[in-house]
C-alpha cells in the first residue's frame, strides 16, 4: 500500500488516544494528599520514584518473569522502601491509587475527533497493553466499542507488545495482511518497533521524536490533524 492508505488502522489506547500520564499522576497525587505517611517526601519524589520502578516491573511482566498481583504489590512497596515510607502501606496505597486514577482519564488533546473521523472512513481497532479488568473500564466510558470492529488486550491473549503474536493474532482479527495495516500509537518500542517488526505502517504519535523512531516510522505526527491530513480526511 502507499503510505498511509491502510485497509485498516489501530490504535494504541494509553497515551495515544486517552491521556495516561495525565491520569497516573493526578492519581498519585491523590495518593500523596490521603496518607499523611507519605507527605514526608515530596510529590515530585514519588512521581520520579514510582515512575522508574514501576516501569522496570513492566518489563519484568512482559517477559512473563512477575505476574499482575507481584507487580501491583512491589511498585508500591518497593517506591516506599526506597523512600523510607513504611512499605505495609502498600496495599492501601494501592487501592486508593486505582480508585482516584479512574476519576482522571480524559481524551488526548484532539484524539477523539481525529479518531472519530477515522473511524467513519476506515475500520479501526484498538490493541492495548495492560490489565483487562482497567482496559475494559476505559473502553466502556469511553464508549469505543460502538466504533472499534476489534478490540485486543494483552493480558486476554497472554502476550504484550511488541511480541509478534500479537500484531499477527490482529491481522487475523482484522482480516488484513501486514502491508495492510496502520498502526498509531505512542510507545517507540511497544508501537514503532513491534509495529514495524511485523511488517504494518506505523503513525508515531510523540513530542520527543528519536532517530530510531523516526526511521521506522512512515508518519511522526505531534498534532492529530498531521494524522488526518496524511489519511485525507
Amino acid at each position: 500500500m502507499s503510505q498511509l492508505n491502510p485497509k485498516f488502522i489501530y490504535f494504541d489506547l494509553d497515551d495515544t488516544l486517552l491521556d495516561h500520564k495525565k491520569a497516573e499522576k493526578a492519581g498519585l497525587s491523590d495518593v500523596h494528599d490521603h496518607f499523611e505517611e507519605i507527605q514526608k517526601v515530596s510529590m515530585e519524589e514519588l512521581l520520579d520514584t514510582y515512575h522508574r520502578i514501576n516501569k522496570g516491573l513492566w518489563e519484568e511482566y512482559g517477559k512473563g518473569d512477575i505476574d499482575r498481583h507481584i507487580l501491583h504489590r512491589r511498585r508500591f512497596e518497593e517506591t516506599f522502601r526506597e523512600l523510607k515510607i513504611n512499605t505495609g502501606l502498600w496495599e492501601q496505597a494501592g487501592k486508593v491509587y486505582m480508585n482516584y486514577y479512574r476519576n482522571h482519564w480524559e481524551w488526548i488533546e484532539g484524539a477523539k475527533e481525529a479518531y472519530e473521523r477515522i473511524a467513519e472512513k476506515f475500520p479501526v481497532g484498538i490493541i492495548t497493553n495492560g490489565f483487562a479488568e482497567t482496559q475494559k473500564l476505559k473502553i466502556d466510558q469511553f464508549r469505543l466499542k460502538e466504533t472499534a470492529k476489534q478490540i485486543i488486550i494483552s493480558e486476554e491473549l497472554g502476550v504484550m507488545k511488541p511480541d509478534p503474536q500479537i500484531f499477527r493474532h490482529a491481522e487475523e482479527k482484522a482480516g488484513a495482511g501486514p502491508e495492510e495495516i496502520l498502526y498509531v500509537g505512542d510507545s517507540l518500542t511497544s508501537d514503532v518497533i513491534g509495529g514495524s517488526n511485523a511488517g504494518w505502517s506505523v503513525a508515531w504519535y510523540t513530542e520527543k521524536p528519536v532517530e530510531e523512531g523516526t526511521e521506522r516510522a512512515n508518519l511522526t505526527f505531534q498534532s492529530f490533524d498531521l494524522l488526518l491530513d496524511k489519511l485525507h480526511i
